[in-house]
């Protein structure tokens, strides 16, 4: 399958099977925000719970926060968004289209042309007011980033956890960013979800902790199910790093699109809570309890976006195979993620008997698993739907079930079919869940 086909049917699947639809599309869309379907909330909601569930419930040394998007201004004056968060733009001399002067190959890719004006900056962060007057007092910004309102909580995590070096801090939230050039779906927005840790650990031990994230991040999107082969880790050269910042690595997907980030690791350094600390007049070092030394905790920033997390798991689960001469489609999506766990399908649903019975199984296995009922076509197609969508098991219940009391259950990824008493039914599934 040619990669440009791959992501045209992606992106056909999502909107025909409800992952994702383009913002205010009844109004012609707006380029650049995205809605998600019934399907595409699921999955995005297990993608966010898996990462919860590694960084934080499995963990001894991490707590949550949730920050307000809206922050004091001054936030963005110490972190350097306000005088530097920007892209330089250059607009066709032809044409009049602006463009990201990064992005360009030496040709402008609406019309063909080769000359530009001088590069400006054009600063990315969305500028709103607070407040019913509007005047330069009351600028505030839709944050263009999770991380500031980590670290301006540092101290209050300090003071109501009692934590000690190292631990981390997660947070799960919504960022802005006026991006020049939105591309590839889900992948570049300029409102997007990230999933962003700051971890705090003495200057001493940084350089062996930020290793020990790179490795345990990549090992994250193995475990729900990306192929090693469409995975790779790309250092940062020198010329490519923050000013403050000591090392970086991304971890990159193998999109349709090619190589692009996923995740990139930090190695931060002690900037941010100096810049915080200066600028707001507080003290935000950390002091030894045993050997009562004071410093500023250097940081590791494993920092993901949730959006294009999602877009890389629906890619690498997307399959296509030959069955009875038709072409399969199924998303193979790993246990944690698949939106739906389970379809209970009614082999006749003008039979009053087995609807019944399959309406009263979904009601009894929706307590412990995510179902759903479908009887809006014959039993093939069905199937086929619930592949689409990744849906792990299907349960048929048909004429025979209301004698032997049995249903068939049907495997996603085997197509194999084993017949399965009534009663045995939530055990046998709940065991095929337990991850």
């Amino acid at each position: 399958m040619q990669k440009n086909d791959l992501m045209d049917k992606i992106l056909s699947l999502c909107k025909r099977r409800g992952f994702i639809f383009q913002s205010s599309e009844i109004y012609g869309g707006l380029n650049g925000a995205w809605d998600y379907g019934p399907m595409g909330v699921e999955l995005k909601r297990n993608v966010k719970n898996a990462w919860w569930k590694a960084v934080v419930h499995s963990r001894e040394d991490m707590v949550g926060l949730d920050a307000a998007i809206l922050m004091h201004p001054k936030t963005w004056e110490a972190s350097g968004h306000a005088a530097n968060f920007a892209d330089i733009l250059v607009e066709c001399k032809n044409c009049h289209n602006r463009f990201r002067q990064d992005h360009l190959k030496g040709k402008c890719p609406t019309c063909g042309a080769k000359e530009f004006t001088e590069g400006k900056a054009f600063n990315l962060m969305f500028k709103t007011q607070v407040g019913p007057v509007a005047d330069e007092k009351n600028i505030c910004y839709l944050r263009p980033e999770t991380a500031q309102g980590i670290f301006v909580n540092f101290g209050n995590i300090l003071d109501t956890t009692h934590r000690k070096l190292p631990f981390g801090i997660a947070q799960i939230g919504k960022s802005f960013r006026n991006e020049v050039t939105t591309s590839n779906s889900i992948f570049r927005t300029r409102e997007f979800e990230q999933m962003e840790i700051e971890y705090f650990t003495h200057p001493n031990d940084a350089e062996e902790c930020h290793k020990k994230w790179i490795e345990e991040r990549f090992n994250w999107y193995l475990n729900l199910g990306i192929r090693k082969e469409n995975l790779q880790l790309r250092v940062h050269g020198a010329d490519e790093l923050a000013h403050y910042a000591k090392g970086c690595s991304d971890i990159e997907y193998h999109f349709p699109f090619g190589w692009s980030e996923l995740e990139g690791i930090a190695n931060r350094a002690d900037f941010d809570l100096k810049q915080h600390a200066q600028f707001s007049g507080k003290d935000l070092q950390y002091q030894d309890p045993i050997t009562n030394e004071k410093f500023y905790p250097f940081v590791i920033e494993p920092s993901g976006g949730c959006d294009r997390a999602t877009l890389a798991f629906l890619v690498d689960a997307y399959h296509e195979e030959v069955v009875n001469d038709q072409t399969r489609a199924v998303l193979r999506l790993s246990k944690e993620l698949a939106p739906i766990k389970v379809a209970v399908l009614p082999l006749l649903k003008k039979n009053t008997d087995i609807v019944g019975l399959a309406k009263k199984i979904k009601k009894d296995l929706q307590k412990n698993l995510s179902c759903v009922y479908d009887d809006t076509a014959a039993i093939g197609k069905l199937y086929r739907r619930q592949d689409e969508v990744g849906t792990f098991y299907c349960v048929t219940v048909d004429v025979e079930s209301l004698t032997d009391k049995k249903v068939t259950v049907r495997d996603r990824d085997t197509m194999q079919q084993e017949r399965i008493g009534i009663d045995q039914l939530k055990q046998y599934l709940s065991e095929k869940f337990i991850l």
